[in-house]
């Protein structure tokens, strides 16, 4: 198969991370190719790529030249990642007579029935999930069909993560909670840093700190209510980094703390490197840890519960390894970048000879 995988992002995300993982495990056995926005993704990406401005959904410019990219390349699946993307793509898989499969990594809910029949229904062939709780979601709209919608774990690249995790840096914190993430308001930053005051307060001689990685519009906000709650010295914020394993594999529990979500690529990472994980209920992250066995959940907003869970896995060590080590046995297990590849590579097969079989494409389904 002839496969082009569309991202117009801005920054460097779980998303961006699951097209490099995707693409790249694929292209071992696939022609695999890259339609881009920003330097941040196409630079960081190893397969064939070309630069379009995709400035909106339905950006004419943009949907001439990816046109011409799938007549020019004989083009068999697409594969756009971002929202912006899915009309784009669903036009131009429509003008050129091919596949288009959407991957959405978050919970959507199908609120306009005109406008999202016709991106999630009627321009799609297919449609690719982290999560059974973004399929659930998406099924509650009358108009969408099961046989559509394929869930498919993310994978881990673990050779890929040893050999970026080593060496280790020297722990910020003899006890170090670790978050990573765009720093928007739906990663729940605000509540990871409250909560984390919450168990200052009820241990002011801990030995504990809080990492924060990533980059966003909400940066200075963060900082901000760090310095307000007394507790600056305690979070660190290094920013977007290139590469987070040497962090992750210095710390001792990784907090995933959004509004909503898929299934986090950098909780499953964290799992792996030995994190114990504490997750809000959002999106997938249920199918991901069982509470009190190889994680905890909380429920987004419950600050006291949060606060209870850290200071609960700060006295207790030997409950921390525990469930770190159990969290590593369950992601090792059910998330290998093998699985992930051959489901990918299997469900475009089957979409693809699939729609041969529908009669006219354009009928509404």
């Amino acid at each position: 198969m002839n496969i082009l995988f569309i991202n117009s992002a801005r920054t460097w995300g779980g998303t961006e991370k699951w097209v490099r993982m995707a693409a790249e495990s694929l292209s071992a056995s696939h022609e695999v190719s890259l339609v881009y926005r920003r330097t941040v993704v196409g630079d960081n990406i190893a397969v064939r790529k070309y630069r379009l401005p995709c400035m909106s959904h339905i950006d004419l410019y943009s949907l001439a030249k990816l046109v011409g990219i799938i007549k020019k390349e004989k083009i068999d699946i697409l594969i756009p990642t971002k929202r912006k993307d899915y009309v784009l793509a669903g036009l131009a898989a429509r003008i050129c007579g091919t596949t288009n499969i959407l991957r959405l990594g978050i919970v959507r809910r199908l609120q306009i029935p005109i406008v999202h029949r016709l991106i999630y229904n009627t321009l799609a062939d297919g449609i690719i999930v982290n999560a059974e709780k973004t399929k659930r979601t998406l099924l509650q709209a009358r108009y969408m069909q099961k046989a559509q919608i394929k869930v498919i774990y993310n994978g881990l690249d673990t050779h890929k993560i040893d050999q970026r995790s080593v060496p280790a840096i020297e722990k910020p914190f003899p006890f170090t909670v670790t978050a990573l993430g765009t720093l928007t308001h739906r990663k729940g930053f605000d509540f990871l840093i409250r909560s984390f005051s919450q168990f200052l307060k009820s241990f002011p001689d801990a030995d504990a700190g809080l990492v924060i990685i990533g980059e966003g519009p909400k940066k200075e906000e963060l900082i901000s209510l760090a310095e307000t709650l007394g507790i600056r010295s305690r979070a660190v914020f290094p920013g977007f980094l290139q590469n987070p394993y040497p962090y992750l594999a210095a710390s001792d529990v990784f907090a995933m703390t959004s509004t909503n979500e898929g299934i986090s690529n950098a909780l499953l990472e964290a799992m792996y490197l030995g994190n114990a994980p504490i997750s809000t209920r959002a999106g997938g992250s249920e199918e991901v840890i069982t509470d009190e066995e190889n994680g905890l959940l909380v429920d987004y907003g419950d600050e006291e519960r949060l606060a209870e869970i850290i200071g609960r896995l700060y006295v207790d060590r030997q409950l921390t390894a525990t469930i770190a080590r159990k969290a590593y046995q369950d992601v090792t297990r059910k998330f290998s970048l093998q699985r992930m590849k051959d489901e990918l590579s299997s469900f475009c097969t089957e979409i693809q000879n699939r729609k041969p079989t529908k009669g006219n494409a354009e009928v509404p389904r």
